[in-house]
């Protein structure tokens, strides 16, 4: 056997079982993504506070402290130090505006992107008095996205999120959301009836 057909044996051969472009295959469809519903409202519900709420919680600040220092829990001590402040800024600085856009892709807070494959189900509650979307995720981290409605509309916004994701109308509450409802109804740190100076 020649050595160049030899060569010719080795060498690899076009495939011949592919289809041939035509110039009458369908024309390729480019998905739009459209942006069904914006708008601007605070980063979380806020309530400003008043001064009967700063003393209360420094008054049981004081006493936990006391205890955790007769049990010698120095570090302990911080801790309840640092969620204290924590509360207060939280109460003191109010929270920016943030955009919220829901397109036919999924929904962006600020320039955090969510597809509709991460995302779970949705319901509305009120916090602090101030309607909230609620929409939880596959994810663990973050879980459950809160997004404060502003000025936007309940029932339209439900409507335009019904088509991409399911509404829960009835929602369990987690233990630890009704200890904190059972703890702020009975032991409030500020007069509900005052009005914040």
């Amino acid at each position: 056997m020649p050595v160049e057909d030899k060569k010719e044996n080795l060498l690899p051969k076009e495939p011949l079982d592919l289809p041939k472009e035509s110039s009458t295959s369908q024309p390729q469809t480019t998905h739009e993504v459209k942006t069904l519903l914006s708008w601007t409202a605070p980063g979380r519900p806020f309530r400003k506070r008043g001064r009967q709420y700063y003393l209360t919680s420094l008054l049981i600040m004081f006493l936990i402290e006391i205890i955790l220092f007769l049990f010698s829990q120095y570090l302990l001590m911080l801790v309840v130090v640092s969620l204290v402040f924590v509360a207060f800024a939280l109460a003191t600085v109010p929270p920016r505006n943030f955009h919220y856009r829901v397109s036919t892709e999924g929904i962006t807070i600020e320039d955090h992107f969510f597809l509709w494959q991460e995302l779970y189900d949705f319901y509305f509650r009120k916090i602090e008095n101030i309607d909230t979307l609620h929409i939880r995720t596959h994810a663990f981290i973050p879980g459950e996205l809160t997004i404060p409605l502003g000025d936007i509309d309940k029932e339209h916004l439900k409507s335009v999120l019904l088509p991409y994701l399911p509404f829960r109308e009835v929602v369990r509450q987690t233990f630890m959301e009704k200890s904190g409802e059972w703890l702020s109804k009975n032991f409030p740190l500020e007069n509900p009836n005052q009005v914040a100076s």
